[in-house]
């Protein structure tokens, strides 16, 4: 089987959330354990770390896999969806999972599909996990892929849990309240094993605090140790300072990540590193600032707050629900520009209600679709963004409605993209081809 006929298989043959919505989302983990037993339980062969949360999951996966990484550590990274390369979903070192790799898995697991009939994220996770016990990573970063309890992910027993926060997102299948939506990720607590919790939010920090005594595990609040005191973005890093509460130390990182909400991250993130190193990890602080400052070459990670060309200034972030979309805002309003435009796509299974209302009414905005089920088409979204005040038109696709974006632009004024990771992907996607199919970094 070659790579492309593998892929082909695994989107056409098996439900997938992206496409299908919560029919391909399986609430329970016997498909995953049964696909690791036929397999030799591969997750039971590397240690690991698990990161859910509603937000910030990604970027917390990313830095820790790169500080990892950089402290010398064989370091085996599955984060989920990718935006414009499968492979992207499965890295060891930074690296994608090879061609040849996948085509051989799926070649190999064609007989267990058609017995087993996993999901799209189920296959590709036990592929990961394969991957990564053959490899013989020394740890692997595993995010989530939806919740935490019923997740295909939650088969592992990791050396720690990272919870970064709770927000509205995927209410139909984790909830319509954040207390619901808490105990789904709070799932991946496990018995005496310790847990991370990004920040303090009251409205769900009993909800943590009670699993964590259940299961006897030690829950920190990372907030309550590190506490950012300053932030400044320059052109190509944004320095944060943090303070450790204990102590009083002082730290100041430089992050390429340029999100303003990676100051909510970092926290998380530096707690993961304390315990790391309370369970024997040698990482010198040397080696978190430096891979702090290249997550991006380090890991490809690819989306956040992520500048694509200037003059007009063309950024696009990933962010897709209510809490997403206010820290998308902030750095809209940290980032100087004349005019605001915005090329919005999103999908029929979000909330809108919660979303639109945060837009502002000034911007000029293009709306538009991508080429998946799921995707909410771009006339019904003008027809519900007009009812809160935004004024603009219909795209039938991304690249369409960026183009109409930079017929309106001047060269001082800001175009953002985003609205759905997919809308970001499909960017992504052509931005990397260019316009002849080359590869291309100018946009």
């Amino acid at each position: 089987m070659l790579y492309e006929e593998a892929i082909d298989y695994l989107y056409t043959r098996l439900p997938m959330f992206t496409r299908d919505g919560a029919s391909a989302f399986k609430k329970d983990l016997s498909n995953s354990l049964r696909l690791c037993a036929a397999l030799g339980d591969p997750h039971r062969q590397f240690k690991s770390i698990h990161i859910a949360g509603t937000n910030g999951k990604g970027s917390t996966s990313h830095m820790l896999a790169a500080i990892l990484q950089l402290a010398g550590y064989k370091t085996g990274l599955y984060t989920s969806p990718h935006l414009v390369d499968f492979r992207e979903r499965i890295r060891i070192n930074g690296v994608p999972i090879p061609k040849k790799e996948v085509a051989g898995f799926v070649d190999r697991s064609r007989s267990l599909v058609e017995e087993i009939q996993p999901s799209f994220f189920e296959l590709t996770m036990v592929m990961a996990f394969a991957y990564f016990a053959r490899e013989h990573v020394d740890i692997a970063v595993v995010e989530t892929g939806l919740g935490g309890r019923l997740d295909s992910t939650n088969i592992i027993t990791p050396l720690f849990s990272v919870i970064t926060n709770i927000g509205y997102d995927h209410m139909a299948m984790l909830g319509n309240t954040l207390p619901e939506i808490a105990a789904e990720k709070a799932g991946i607590i496990k018995p005496e094993v310790p847990v991370i919790v990004g920040e303090r939010q009251e409205e769900v920090s009993g909800v943590f605090d009670r699993a964590a005594a259940e299961r006897q595990s030690v829950l920190t609040y990372a907030a309550e140790w590190w506490q950012p005191v300053a932030q400044q973005r320059g052109e190509a890093h944004q320095e944060i300072e943090v303070v450790h509460r204990s102590d009083g130390g002082h730290f100041r990182y430089a992050l390429d990540l340029m999100g303003g909400y990676q100051a909510r991250n970092l926290p998380g993130v530096l707690q993961a590193v304390t315990e790391l190193r309370s369970q024997g990890y040698a990482i010198a602080e040397p080696d978190v600032s430096a891979a702090l400052k290249q997550v991006q070459q380090l890991t490809g990670l690819r989306g956040r707050w992520e500048t694509l060309s200037t003059r007009p200034l063309v950024i696009c972030d990933t962010g897709h629900n209510e809490d997403g979309w206010r820290e998308v805002l902030a750095n809209i309003q940290a980032t100087p520009h004349a005019a605001l435009h915005l090329v919005i796509g999103v999908m029929r299974d979000k909330d809108l209600s919660h979303m639109l209302p945060l837009l502002p009414t000034h911007g000029r905005y293009y709306f538009c679709q991508v080429d998946m089920p799921r995707a909410l088409p771009a006339v019904e979204l003008l027809e519900q963004a007009q009812g809160y005040g935004l004024s603009g038109s219909a795209f039938p696709g991304v690249m369409p409605a960026l183009q109409a974006a930079k017929t309106q632009a001047q060269e001082a004024d800001l175009i953002f993209v985003g609205g759905s990771t997919f809308v970001v992907a499909d960017l992504l996607a052509s931005h990397d081809a260019g316009a002849d199919g080359s590869r291309s970094n100018t946009g």
